[in-house]
């Protein structure tokens, strides 16, 4: 294969320009990033989030840099306003090509004294939240017929168990079989379903974790690469999620952790 022709084939599989993305938690740390790298590779971007204050600086963040993005607020957890953003989504930009789910919420507390109220807000938002816009996003990638690709935002405790994190944990672990059980089931619609699984990253969910000083210094230990991660971290991660290059690649987890989970 002749050189020039072959850094055209490499190139042509990392291209997602002129395709269209939902991102949902677009107001925290993993789904700005997203949002900001793929519109800076030439995605229009519908963000969600809860807030429509907060989205408003990001859809001016990504206008300035001459990107294409559009916002719409409304909760995960409720199934009217995820009909609502699909429909925006469709009336800003015609289709939906990639759908990424990188909201999620986290209340660690002891078992004993943890309210269930906080259980069901953590499955709602994680669990729920991430079917609900799978279902609806699915309906439109089913119906355009030329296939998808969706990201999913799991994490390294859906792996592994953790003390106070009896809501999360399996609340993550439920995100990983969705990718699964979807990567089963849309197959045959050439819509490829992955998850991406981080350790802790900074963002404003795991901040705490920052802010202590002897539990920082002790999870530091057990990461080979010597540093927590950054959101942009992931950011090849997702534009290879996106792209033609992980076309035979569904139904997969992908740790993106430093080494967290490789001993």
């Amino acid at each position: 294969m002749a050189l020039k022709k072959g850094m055209d084939l490499i190139k042509d599989l990392f291209d997602v320009s002129g395709k269209t993305a939902l991102i949902t938690g677009a107001t925290g740390g993993f789904g700005h990033a997203a949002a900001t790298a793929l519109a800076l590779a030439g995605v229009r971007v519908m963000v969600t989030g809860r807030s429509g204050e907060k989205l408003k600086p990001l859809v001016e963040e990504i206008k300035k840099e001459g990107g294409q993005a559009a916002s719409c607020a409304g909760s995960p957890i409720d199934p009217q306003d995820v009909r609502q953003v699909v429909a925006k989504t469709l009336d800003a930009f015609g289709r939906i090509d990639i759908l990424i789910t990188a909201h999620g919420v986290n209340k660690p507390n002891p078992i004993v004294e943890q309210p269930v109220e906080d259980w069901d807000m953590i499955m709602d938002a994680n669990v729920k939240g991430t079917w609900l816009f799978c279902k609806e996003a699915g309906k439109v990638m089913i119906a355009q017929g030329n296939g998808g690709k969706v990201i999913l935002l799991s994490s390294t405790r859906a792996m592994l168990g953790m003390a106070n994190y009896t809501a999360y944990s399996p609340s993550k672990a439920a995100v990983s079989l969705i990718a699964k059980s979807l990567g089963c089931e849309w197959g045959p619609h050439k819509i490829n379903v992955n998850a991406i699984a981080p350790t802790v990253f900074r963002t404003a969910l795991t901040q705490w974790m920052f802010d202590d000083n002897q539990f920082y210094k002790n999870f530091l230990g057990r990461i080979p690469i010597g540093r927590l991660g950054e959101p942009e971290d992931f950011i090849g991660t997702v534009i290879y999620l996106s792209s033609k290059a992980s076309d035979f690649m569904t139904g997969a987890v992908v740790y993106v952790d430093g080494g967290y989970t490789a001993g």
